[in-house]
């Protein structure tokens, strides 16, 4: 790709970090599947120990295969780099852990995917860290939840179930001028509807499982590093630079050093490689996501089985005004909530469909169907679930890129058989 020029996203996703000529004329990444790399000196081993060359040691710490994608991720960011890891999970993980020390507090939104939900309230408690969670569309409330100790704010770009939408530039004005970072799961959104670091955010992390894979096939995670905060002595006293790697991506190698390399957090070669291809068709893929799920969201409405349709591309949806400047016009996501009369419902619902999956994964080229409340939140008291609007009448769906008519038809197939 011509480094001097600019390409628009839908060229950048396919092109950024190829390199042919330093793959033997291949157009795809080959997968450097070895767990380890040859050093012709003891000095160039050093050296690169030391930090001070690029080349590789071992799988655990870096692969060929997976710093293309790191180099492409953090290209559709707007990042300065990136390190992916082995699920989204291991990211966010790696991405908060690099920020907080026991004593320390961050504030979060309440909207949280169920596992970040757990590693905030319950993993992060038994490291003396304090997360404290308030309604992720309330500015104030975040502005007031901020202290002292805190050391990081926390949202998702749409909150998953909820599918309410931050207004992440004034988040990020809040953040910094208490001189914390603002960390943002961009998973659902995708860097296709939105670029939070254009937004003022810091620190960028996405399950790539979903969309960015597409397709149900790879497992992995990535975080991306702004490379613009300067992290402030007076909130970030011990937050040293390693060796000789100083300035803007400080933060990042932390992460890589301290947790990514430790904990084993690596990702698999040929699941980069998966995810890649994936890529090549996120712009495509994300334009019939959220194409078909607002037409899927307007036929869900006429449904008189259908009680209520929670998607943010409709007009009365308390998040349609912030969707609609943060993401410029390009739409409003790809999945969405709707309920039913009760559980018993929503169950025979689900046994009812012919086409759309029932499992528990989102983002995918198929359209996927899940009940939330007795599947990964089953485990949760009542009152949690009802502050995360995990409610018994709920169906999840992560709308696919089939033809919208044969997801209706199968919706209406399935609502059918409820008898009105």
């Amino acid at each position: 790709m011509n480094q001097n020029r600019q390409y628009r996203f839908d060229t950048r996703v396919i092109h950024a970090a190829q390199a042919p000529s330093d793959w033997q004329g291949a157009t795809l990444a080959p997968i450097y599947q070895t767990a380890s790399h040859l050093h012709q000196t003891a000095e160039n081993l050093s050296q690169t120990f030391a930090g001070k060359t690029s080349d590789h040691i071992y799988m655990r710490l870096t692969n060929p295969t997976n710093r293309t994608l790191e180099e492409k991720l953090a290209d559709l960011e707007g990042g300065r780099a990136a390190v992916v890891t082995g699920s989204g999970m291991a990211a966010i993980n790696n991405a908060c852990m690099a920020l907080l020390r026991a004593g320390d507090e961050a504030v979060s939104g309440n909207s949280l995917f169920m596992s970040t939900y757990l590693l905030f309230s319950n993993v992060f408690k038994k490291y003396g860290i304090t997360v404290h969670q308030v309604e992720s569309t309330d500015i104030e409330a975040i502005e007031k939840a901020i202290n002292e100790k805190t050391r990081m704010l926390y949202l998702e770009t749409i909150g998953n179930p909820k599918m309410d939408i931050p207004d992440l530039t004034r988040a990020a004005e809040v953040a910094h001028r208490y001189g914390i970072p603002l960390v943002v799961d961009n998973t659902l959104a995708s860097p296709y509807l939105c670029r939070p670091i254009e937004l003022g955010a810091d620190i960028v992390v996405h399950s790539t499982t979903k969309y960015l894979g597409g397709h149900g096939g790879a497992m992995g995670g990535v975080v991306i590093d702004g490379g613009k905060f300067s992290w402030p002595e007076e909130r970030f006293p011990d937050f040293k630079p390693f060796i000789d790697r100083k300035g803007p991506l400080a933060y990042l190698d932390k992460v890589w050093r301290e947790h990514h390399i430790n904990f084993g957090t690596t990702q698999a070669p040929l699941h980069s490689f998966l995810t890649m291809i994936g890529l090549d068709t996120l712009a495509l893929r994300m334009e019939r996501h959220m194409k078909n799920t607002l037409a899927v969201a307007r036929y869900l409405q006429q449904r008189s089985e259908v009680k209520w349709v929670n998607y943010p591309g409709l007009p009365d949806h308390p998040s349609n005004g912030i969707a609609e400047r943060l993401f410029e016009g390009k739409g409003f996501g790809g999945m969405l909530t709707f309920g039913l009369k009760d559980q018993d419902a929503c169950f025979r619902f689900i046994d009812s469909l012919r086409l759309i999956y029932h499992l528990a994964n989102l983002g995918d080229c198929k359209t996927l169907a899940i009940h939330p409340y007795s599947s990964q939140y089953v485990s949760f008291d009542d009152e949690t679930r009802r502050r995360l609007s995990i409610t018994p009448d709920m169906i999840r769906l992560s709308v696919g890129i089939e033809a919208v008519e044969d997801i209706c038809e199968d919706l209406g197939q399935a609502l059918d058989r409820l008898g009105g």
